[in-house]
């Protein structure tokens, strides 16, 4: 039997040809609106995911939506929660280039090559990823986890050098910047009472990584902060907040500036969540007292390829 004709074609094409392909513009300059790429989805993991149970690293992973290999909770980055029993040790190793770890609770050691320094509740920490990370916690402890390595899967590179070295971010520290920003008789005019961690490698992005972009932040009660946007991927974490605070998501706004037909996502304790690239979003504080809030993004990559495009209403 005669092979169809296209097979034959594929059939008697050298190898330096045989994988080219050719679209008509219209059919392949937006993939996501032909639907060959799906959105970054909405979605929440609960704090309880962390809770119990072994000295574990636990991605939250969104792969099987995105249509990537996993874990990874977008394109370029991957959110985890961490457990570290009493008296454990456990080793963190992506094929990363950047990593940051924000102490949920607990208390220990980290080890990075020839560093080795003290965290407690409230630290941050960022890190390079040429060599393992190892956590001892002296008691149960709990972290928020964000890295890189999906975007390297996805470029099939490797980590080739540290571009910064591992790095602490104090909570008493981190904590006094951020009252300081809060006391600013100008902070209510601001879109946000918060902190960006940095590091002195990167002083044009001002960012916590070259690819990470890190917020320490508050919603003063009684508080919104009005819709904005950008093209990073928004990995939030709720490090605390009574009931009354919500965020609202969607893609357009309304002509008083308002989002329409918005996505509601209710804050708990230790709640994280994927705020879209693209998407406005907003942040409300109904009740008597602050919340806190730490926003993790590709924002210093995007910041350098100058596409972040950051929006308020």
């Amino acid at each position: 039997m005669n092979k169809p004709l296209n097979e034959q074609i594929i059939s008697a094409r050298p190898s330096y040809l045989a994988e080219a392909e050719f679209f008509e513009y219209s059919k392949a300059a937006n993939p996501i609106g032909a639907k060959l790429i799906s959105r970054v989805p909405y979605h929440t993991f609960p704090a309880s995911l962390c809770q119990e149970g072994e000295s574990r690293v636990i991605p939250l992973d969104l792969s099987q939506a995105l249509g990537c290999e996993g874990p990874a909770t977008g394109p370029g980055l991957c959110a985890n929660f961490v457990r570290v029993l009493a008296g454990d040790s456990l080793r963190l190793a992506p094929n990363a280039t950047s990593q940051v770890l924000y102490v949920i609770e607990g208390e220990g050691r980290l080890t990075y090559d020839k560093s080795t320094f003290e965290w407690h509740k409230g630290c941050f920490v960022a890190l390079p990823a040429m060599h393992a990370s190892i956590l001892q916690a002296s008691s149960d402890s709990r972290f928020y986890y964000v890295h890189d390595e999906p975007l390297l899967r996805y470029l099939g590179a490797t980590r080739s050098e540290d571009r910064f070295a591992p790095t602490l971010y104090a909570s008493e520290v981190a904590n006094a910047h951020l009252r300081q920003a809060a006391a600013d008789p100008r902070a209510k005019d601001r879109s946000r009472v918060s902190i960006l961690l940095g590091n002195r490698n990167f002083p044009q992005t001002r960012t916590v990584t070259h690819v990470l972009w890190a917020m320490y932040g508050l919603v003063p009660a009684g508080a919104v902060q009005k819709p904005h946007r950008h093209q990073s991927l928004a990995l939030d974490f709720i490090v605390d907040c009574p009931p009354g605070c919500y965020s609202l998501v969607g893609t357009q706004l309304d002509e008083a500036g308002e989002i329409v037909n918005p996505t509601r996502v209710d804050w708990t304790p230790g709640l994280a969540f994927v705020t879209p690239p693209g998407y406005w979003h907003a942040h409300y504080n109904t009740s008597d007292r602050e919340a806190l809030l730490i926003p993790i993004q590709d924002a210093g990559l995007q910041t350098w390829l100058r596409a972040l495009d950051i929006r308020f209403s």
